[in-house]
């Protein structure tokens, strides 16, 4: 009898009217240190870039949302949160249609066409960042046809040099950035990349206000931290360095596509780890947090069901 009223949803599990809305606001609120150090930097370029993203993700979701016979939710701020994650992936340098066509999969594919909020199996921003680099070579006649338009902006100053990332692949350190620079600001590689401790104010604060937990980013970071210091990998470069830290705390741990209980967020986040080291230390790309990601997102209701705690009595 008591079952009868129970109401089964998906996550994330917050049942007030605005809950979402707030939540994907203290979201926001975490991702302006990091932002404002980018546009410091990167000045116009990291700021067309953001608005395409948000723009493109917002827009993506009031046009396809209606066709899929729904409202659009512009107000829970959750396209929003997902094109400020991926303008965050993409580099100042990164061409304008690529930016829009990742919004556009990450909002109508990852998101909407899988569900909507709460039943996608990827995480969004990662999806739209990840795709089309995957799909590039269906994309190559996009390039030259969109160049030949009058549409451009101008392209920031920006480092000519490689990415801390690609330094640590080819054990090049000269000239490389200390462990400080890449803790406090320095303007290598992505928009997100640029400042470790802006990543980890913003982190800690998503704590502070129990959104997320300390299980997933804890065993991304050791995890990436023991293997690479085994390996010989320059461990604190790499841990402060590429996408480790932007995904440890702001797509890792996001509700829908990780697991909620305790020993297997630990064992998602482990596991995320190994893979990035594969990637970094094995594969070809010197960056693979993206893939790693994505490749445990459809494993987190699997790692659910094996690491659910026991009843009390239960045998």
């Amino acid at each position: 009898m008591i079952g009868r009223n129970l109401v089964v949803t998906p996550p994330p599990h917050l049942k007030q009217r605005d809950a979402v809305a707030h939540a994907m606001r203290d979201v926001a609120l975490a991702l302006v240190p990091v932002t404002l150090v980018a546009f410091y930097f990167f000045r116009l370029n990291a700021v067309i870039m953001w608005v395409l993203c948000v723009g493109a993700a917002v827009l993506t979701e009031i046009v396809v949302r209606p066709m899929l016979g729904q409202k659009p939710q512009i107000g829970n701020m959750s396209a929003v949160v997902t094109g400020w994650l991926l303008a965050l992936c993409f580099s100042p340098t990164t061409a304008w249609w690529t930016a829009v066509i990742g919004a556009i999969l990450a909002v109508g594919v990852a998101k909407e066409l899988m569900g909507g909020l709460g039943w996608n199996w990827f995480n969004p921003a990662l999806f739209g960042r990840v795709v089309p680099v995957v799909l590039a070579p269906l994309f190559s006649w996009i390039g030259p046809v969109l160049s030949s338009t009058r549409f451009r902006f101008a392209m920031a100053d920006v480092m000519s040099q490689a990415t801390p990332l690609a330094m640590l692949k080819g054990r090049d350190l000269a000239g490389a950035p200390t462990p400080v620079d890449l803790l406090t600001a320095y303007p290598g590689g992505a928009l997100g990349e640029v400042s470790a401790l802006a990543l980890i104010a913003g982190g800690l604060y998503l704590m502070l206000r129990k959104h997320i937990s300390w299980r997933i980013p804890a065993g991304m970071i050791a995890t990436v931290f023991v293997l690479t210091l085994v390996l010989g990998r320059y461990p604190v470069h790499q841990v402060l360095s590429g996408g480790l830290l932007l995904a440890a705390f702001f797509m890792a741990t996001d509700w829908v596509t990780a697991p909620v209980t305790g020993n297997g967020r630990l064992i998602f986040g482990i596991a995320i780890g190994v893979l990035v080291v594969l990637f970094r230390v094995f594969g070809a790309p010197p960056e693979g947090v993206g893939f790693s990601v994505l490749l445990m997102n459809p494993t987190a209701h699997w790692i659910d069901r094996m690491t659910r705690p026991k009843l009390f009595g239960q045998k």
